[in-house]
C-alpha cells in the first residue's frame, strides 16, 4: 500500500473537485473554505468561480483549476483555445481539456496533437491536463491518446470527466499501466468514483500521481479520524521477576 504519512500529505495528492452546473455562490464559498481547511493540491471548479476561488484561496498554496470543452470535448479547436485563454486571463493555474474523441477514434492523431499543442501554447508554464475518458476507449486508443498528449506537451493525462468512470480498481490500474508504458514522461491523474480512503490508497499504490475527487474533504477527514484523532490509552505493563 502507498505509505501516506499524515493527512497533510494525503490532501496534497488530491484535487478537490466541484463541477456542478447548479452550485450557488454560497455553496461554492463553503466548498472553497473546506478546501482551505485541509490544503488540497488544487480545486477544480467551473470557470464562473475562478475569481472567487483566487480571492478565498489567496493565502494558500492551493492551485485553481478549471475546464475546457467540458464534458464532451467536441468543440472545434479555435473555441477550445479561446476558452483556455480566457481561463488563464481569469487566473487559472491549471487547465483541463477534454480531447476530441472523434479525432481519436478516426485516428486523426495529427489533428488531436495540433489541438493539444495549441492549447498548451496558450497555457504556457501553467499545468495542462488532457482528459481522455478511458472508459469509452479500447486499450490501444488509451495508449495512442496518451502518447499524443505527451508529444503535444501536456503535463498530465486525466482518465475521466467523471461522467464515465472505471468500475473497479483493476480497470484503473490497467489504465495507469498503459499510460506509463506508452507515455512514460507524462503524469497521471485518476478521477471518477474515488469516494473513500481505501480506494484512494489503492489508486496511488497503482502508480497514479494525483487523485481527483468530489469527496476529497470526506476522504481526508475520515483518514484524520482513523489515524490521527484516535486516542489510545495503553494499559501499564507490569514486569514480574522470575525466581
Amino acid at each position: 500500500m502507498y505509505n501516506i504519512k499524515n493527512s497533510k500529505e494525503l490532501a496534497s495528492l488530491i484535487n478537490y473537485t466541484n463541477l456542478s452546473n447548479m452550485i450557488t455562490e454560497s455553496e461554492m464559498k463553503e466548498f472553497l473554505e473546506k478546501a482551505k481547511e485541509l490544503n488540497f493540491n488544487s480545486v477544480v471548479i467551473a470557470p464562473t468561480y475562478i475569481a472567487l476561488a483566487k480571492e478565498i484561496l489567496a493565502d494558500t498554496d492551493i492551485k485553481v483549476g478549471s475546464v475546457v470543452g467540458f464534458p464532451l470535448g467536441f468543440e472545434d479547436t479555435e473555441s477550445k483555445v479561446a476558452e483556455a485563454k480566457e481561463l488563464i486571463e481569469k487566473g487559472a493555474d491549471e487547465v483541463e481539456v477534454v480531447i476530441n474523441l472523434s479525432y481519436l477514434k478516426d485516428e486523426r492523431y495529427d489533428l488531436l496533437e495540433s489541438e493539444i499543442r495549441q492549447i498548451k501554447e496558450v497555457v504556457g508554464d501553467r499545468i495542462l491536463k488532457v482528459i481522455i475518458e478511458t472508459k469509452a476507449l479500447e486499450d490501444y486508443q488509451k495508449a495512442n491518446a496518451s502518447k499524443v498528449a505527451e508529444n503535444a506537451g501536456a503535463d498530465f493525462v486525466k482518465t475521466s470527466t467523471g461522467f464515465m468512470a472505471p468500475n473497479h480498481i483493476f480497470e484503473n490500474v490497467n489504465d495507469i499501466n498503459i499510460i506509463q508504458k506508452y507515455a512514460p514522461k507524462i503524469k497521471i491523474e485518476i478521477y471518477g468514483g474515488i469516494n473513500e480512503y481505501k480506494f484512494a490508497n489503492q489508486i496511488l499504490t497503482g502508480g497514479a500521481d494525483l487523485i481527483g475527487s468530489d469527496n476529497g474533504y470526506e476522504i481526508v477527514k475520515r483518514y484524520k479520524e482513523l489515524r490521527e484523532n484516535t486516542q489510545v490509552k495503553p494499559k501499564p505493563i507490569t514486569l514480574t521477576k522470575k525466581d
